[in-house]
């Protein structure tokens, strides 16, 4: 099965987010390319949530380009198999942490956001993964910094996506 095909499966099988789901739907119907980056109209992207439900906290990046602390993700790869898998590869290179474990039930979220040219839009799949106990996080080149933050900390650090990603990952949880 191609990346674009388990795209399309997993974002029927999301039952949340109806309109936006289907935007997303719609959105690869029309760019068969979709997938990648080099789609200009938009592209889907992966993303995680790096949780540490033991101790109440999550690991955030500050994104060298964007400076804003984000949840591990990214652009999709022509060797990912699956969005889940593309999410797990993305968290666990930006995280620098090995043996993280995604959190069952598929995407905790959908969230579409502008980018800067020449491309337009981000429409990425949201997991959360399970960090490890005792997990030390790594920092990589995307990174200016990457810290945990207490579940209650996010909100005064982060945009509202990433509080909206952390609510639903919590409810899951």
């Amino acid at each position: 099965m191609s990346l674009y095909d388990d795209a399309v499966l997993v974002l029927k099988g999301y039952e949340d987010q109806e309109e936006l789901r289907q935007a997303y739907l719609d959105h690869l119907a029309a760019h068969p390319d979709g997938m990648w980056k080099a789609c200009h109209a938009g592209h889907v992207t992966a993303s995680a949530l790096v949780v540490d439900p033991s101790r109440g906290r999550v690991l955030l990046t500050l994104h060298r380009k964007l400076e804003m602390w984000l949840q591990m993700g990214g652009h999709c790869e022509p060797e990912d198999t699956s969005l889940r898998a593309a999410a797990l590869r993305e968290a666990t290179e930006e995280s620098g942490i090995a043996g993280l474990t995604l959190l069952p039930g598929g995407p905790v979220r959908l969230d579409r956001h502008p980018i800067p040219a020449p491309c337009h839009w981000h429409f990425d799949v949201q997991y959360a993964v399970v960090a490890p106990p005792g997990a030390v996080q790594e920092i990589s080149d995307e990174s200016l910094d990457l810290r945990w933050f207490a579940y209650d900390e996010v909100a005064d650090v982060a945009d509202e996506s990433v509080v909206r990603l952390l609510e639903a990952t919590r409810a899951r949880l």
